[in-house]
């Protein structure tokens, strides 16, 4: 049985709230804290960059009821300039506590329905402090959640290969209170995305949970940071996603509705294709900003292990399922224009054999004698 002496619960709660956030602006209106741009510190950090690092600031401690007790959350806000708010409530696991004891209050955390209200209030609160820094602000009704456990010591100082023959471990990561026994295939599916550094440190990444073993001696929070970022960058691909779920709807409806109203002189779809270029401008700027928030230069310990988390997160697949369908209205708007310019070239060549019959009817009228 493994004891933890120092450990904490990351419980992540991720929003989009705007188009964009304007982080300088949003420092400036953040009184009484001490925001800060977030920074790499680990060793081989320098090789992952970051095209404007997000601002983080603490917010003190608010108590949050769970299952096996009221708690103390230690609550970090983050802001990410593609729109994204974090919260961070931060819960200290007592010293002693058996690694099996956390498989319950992992189950607990991840749908707690005080959790998810603490972190809302925050949420709301941040967002009106800092609202003339956002970008056509808006509320998703979706968010991302994600919990990391960072342990720091545990009591024996184990191995991180005794750390994954550990039953419980699996089932920590998957949140699997139930008394049950995982499969072989499943604790192998589980674990097979763990990074170790040394023989005494050990990142374990899922889509929902991670599980960080990772010393005093490290002394940074990076592994968790990128963590946070994958996950913002996940919520922003899902955002997008469903805007252009509705943008393709809507444009298919109006092309229905405007079916047969157009005329000679005038096309029914000038204003839906302003809109349409619009709506693939501001795509692909929203594209080329997130895919470039990380950039990683070499292959390092912190980059193999936020490869990992995206991943696992599914974010390729986001990634190409955003780019099918911008491809797709992209298409749609080129077929319209298409048609709109047909129609301006068909109504200059009218209007020029209207301007050759006029010139035949003044000469023939002018060979008439009076």
């Amino acid at each position: 049985m493994y004891r933890l002496t120092q450990a904490s619960a990351l419980c992540y709660r991720i929003y989009d709230v705007g188009e964009e956030i304007n982080l300088e602006r949003a420092k400036a209106l953040v009184v009484n804290t001490d925001a800060s741009r977030l920074r790499l510190s680990r060793e081989g950090s320098e090789y992952i960059q970051l095209a404007n690092p997000p601002l983080a600031y603490e917010l003190g401690v608010r108590p949050l009821k769970l299952k096996s007790g009221v708690r103390d959350a230690h609550v970090t806000v983050r802001l990410f300039d593609h729109g994204a708010l974090s919260v961070v409530l931060r819960v200290e696991i007592p010293s002693g506590t058996p690694l099996e004891e956390l498989v319950p209050f992992s189950d607990d955390v991840s749908d707690n329905p005080e959790l998810e209200k603490v972190a809302h209030e925050v949420m709301t609160t941040v967002r009106q402090a800092i609202a003339p820094a956002i970008k056509d602000p808006h509320l998703w009704e979706e968010r991302e959640s994600y919990t990391v456990f960072r342990v720091r010591e545990i009591e024996d100082k184990p191995t991180a290969k005794q750390l994954l023959e550990a039953p419980s471990l699996p089932r920590l990561i998957l949140g699997e209170a139930r008394e049950t026994t995982l499969s072989e295939a499943e604790r192998r599916d589980v674990l097979s995305h763990a990074f170790s550094y040394t023989e005494h440190d050990l990142a374990v990444i899922d889509w929902n949970c991670a599980f960080l073993y990772e010393p005093p001696h490290f002394a940074s929070n990076d592994v968790a940071d990128l963590l946070e970022i994958a996950n913002a960058q996940l919520l922003e691909f899902r955002y997008y996603d469903d805007v252009l779920d509705k943008e393709l709807t809507r444009v298919y409806d109006a092309i229905e509705k405007n079916k047969g109203a157009g005329t000679l002189v005038r096309s029914p779809y000038k204003q839906l294709l302003r809109e349409l270029m619009l709506t693939l401008i501001e795509m692909s700027e929203f594209i080329e900003r997130v895919d470039n928030s990380l950039v990683i230069v070499a292959d390092v310990y912190l980059g193999r292990v936020y490869e990992a988390a995206v991943g696992q997160l599914r974010i390729p697949q986001w990634q190409v399922q955003v780019s099918r369908k911008q491809k797709l209205l992209s298409q749609t708007y080129a077929l319209l224009k298409g048609e709109v310019d047909t129609g301006r070239a068909l109504t200059l060549e009218m209007m020029v054999v209207l301007l050759i019959l006029l010139e035949i009817i003044v000469a023939f009228s002018g060979l008439v004698p009076h």
